[in-house]
């Protein structure tokens, strides 16, 4: 805690996923969050995507922090429907300890630099509807109806890179 701002400040790295142990650190914060907190059933939480996909991991001293993960190409048309030049940015998932933290913004910021590194020209994702104003602010537009997924409802929304 920042005494003379009283904020919660944290040093955390964000960087893509490297290894096993990093895609292990990743597959906890999911389990965590969408499992645990959520409710989400594990065998639907984790699927084929997450073999070709790019995760994202922020850790910080204590270990992960949070995590996303980007699908692009044809896994990303596939799962989202479109063109091979939008990615699908998923999963994305902060512990309860690292909310507040900027973490979650950080790990987007991560998945669109990396998304441009790839040559996309925009991201688009599924948003659960408590998450939209956070998405909103990291220059995201909802389109569509909602839908139910995995029994939360969300909408979709995009952002061009």
């Amino acid at each position: 805690m920042n005494a003379s701002t009283g904020e919660r400040a944290a040093a955390y790295e964000v960087r893509v996923a490297a290894g096993e142990a990093d895609l292990a650190a990743c597959f906890a914060v999911r389990h965590e969050v969408f499992v645990g907190e959520q409710g989400v059933p594990a065998d639907i939480e984790y699927d084929a995507y997450d073999a070709g996909a790019v995760h994202v991991l922020a850790v910080g001293a204590d270990g992960p922090l949070g995590t996303g993960r980007l699908l692009h190409g044809a896994a990303a048309v596939s799962k989202n429907g479109g063109d091979e030049g939008v990615g699908a940015l998923g999963r994305l998932a902060v512990s309860r300890a690292a909310r507040g933290l900027g973490v979650g913004a950080a790990l987007v910021r991560a998945i669109e630099a990396e998304a441009a590194r790839l040559g996309l020209t925009a991201i688009d994702l599924h948003a659960q509807v408590s998450a939209l104003g956070f998405y909103e602010r990291l220059g995201y537009a909802a389109y569509g109806g909602e839908f139910l997924d995995a029994g939360i409802v969300h909408r979709a929304m995009r952002r061009a890179l």
